[in-house]
């Protein structure tokens, strides 16, 4: 592919991308290799360099653009050697008018920057959202020993945790392959911490997705005591057996859980667990550093149907969890709305528990929780709080 139809190539995504944002269609990632599926004469550098293209200026644009032509514009504006590509030659976008419109810069669409000012993220604070962010992998004590790290990482402030250069393809390593190292940010490993899942104890990860943190916490209790993992999402729930298989992690008990009859179908665990975790589906604001063009799909009334989940979801693990157990209560998310503001509400309404500071490695106290964000400690945003049953 020549410049010019590179250009064009990324401009033909990022329309498919708009489309999608504004449908809550595929993601980006998916889209960016759908397309080239069908366009097999696209080499190898001719895909980076479109996919390149398509996020940056999935993150120069603020509010959704208009067209994929409009943001690719708004990259130009800045770009000289960009803009000169626009010639109009075959397979080139065409010239680029005077008056054409230009997608507008931002960090998010303003109702949600607002939001996350009233939140604490100054600007400043906020444009580091829209950073690339690195490759983080954790050891995996359970399989500690098998394989030596791939070259190139330095440790992170998490125990077990080592950081890589964005595009390193960690997959293609002997100690990912035999479960020695498992892909997850730093903050979603100090996340974890904060369970202080220990070995013969009952915990439950509530809302355990693909297993990402019910791995963390196997490998916390080396392989004693009972685990718990829950999910409504039969596909993600059905990716952590083979991950488990893969880590060692052999005495996690999975159960698929039934939206409106969590409470029901965990009746046997009601007041037994030792610990919760519950890292409640969230708006994602603090993983736009890999998701872009999350902030695009986002509407108020989303927002406030996620804070009823969370909500909801904290109550029944209040449920689950013995006297003198701990709930703790993660989002990876740095609006109030998605942390303080739930940490305030389940204390108001739950007067049998009481906050305890989890006081992580990195962070910042943020009224009855911890919040970790991109900017100042260089993980993805969390806010994480804990609770104890008294």
């Amino acid at each position: 592919m020549t410049p010019q139809a590179r250009v064009q190539a990324a401009i033909e995504v990022l329309d498919l991308v708009i489309t999608a944002a504004r449908a809550n269609g595929a993601p980006a990632d998916r889209i960016v290799t759908d397309w080239f599926k069908s366009r097999r004469f696209a080499g190898s550098g001719d895909r980076r360099a479109v996919r390149d293209l398509v996020f940056r200026a999935i993150r120069a644009c603020g509010d959704i653009p208009a067209s994929g032509r409009a943001a690719t514009l708004r990259l130009a504006q800045d770009d000289a050697a960009l803009a000169g590509l626009f010639d109009g030659s075959r397979h080139a976008p065409g010239p680029i008018a005077p008056d054409e419109p230009v997608a507008a810069s931002g960090v998010a669409p303003t109702w949600l920057v607002e939001r996350l000012g009233q939140s604490g993220i100054a600007a400043s604070d906020a444009a580091a959202l829209l950073e690339r962010a690195p490759l983080d992998v954790r050891v995996n004590t359970l399989r500690a020993g098998l394989a030596e790290l791939p070259p190139g990482g330095e440790r992170t402030m998490a125990p077990h945790g080592w950081r890589y250069p964005h595009g390193t393809r960690i997959e293609d390593s002997a100690a990912w392959a035999q479960g020695a190292i498992e892909v997850q940010d730093t903050g979603s490993q100090l996340a974890c911490l904060a369970v202080e899942a220990r070995p013969g104890e009952s915990v439950i990860d509530l809302c355990a997705g693909g297993g990402g943190k019910t791995l963390a916490l196997a490998a916390a209790m080396e392989g004693r005591g009972a685990l718990l993992a829950c999910d409504a999402d039969r596909a993600r729930l059905s990716k952590l057996a083979p991950r488990a298989a893969r880590a060692g992690a052999y005495d996690i008990e999975t159960r698929l859980l039934d939206t409106g009859r969590e409470a029901e179908q965990l009746a046997d665990w009601r007041g037994r667990a030792d610990a919760v975790l519950v890292d409640a589906p969230c708006s994602g604001t603090g993983t736009w550093r890999r998701n872009p063009e999350a902030r695009w799909r986002l509407t108020p009334q989303q927002l406030d149907r996620y804070a009823a989940i969370q909500a909801r979801l904290m109550d029944i693990a209040a449920g689950l969890v013995r006297p003198g157990g701990r709930l703790v209560f993660v989002t990876c998310s740095l609006l109030d709305a998605e942390g303080a503001d739930q940490a305030a509400a389940f204390l108001a309404r739950q007067p049998g528990f009481v906050a305890e500071n989890p006081a992580l490695a990195v962070g910042e106290p943020r009224f009855a929780g911890w919040r970790l964000s991109p900017a100042r400690d260089g993980t993805d945003g969390f806010f994480v709080a804990r609770f104890r049953a008294v």
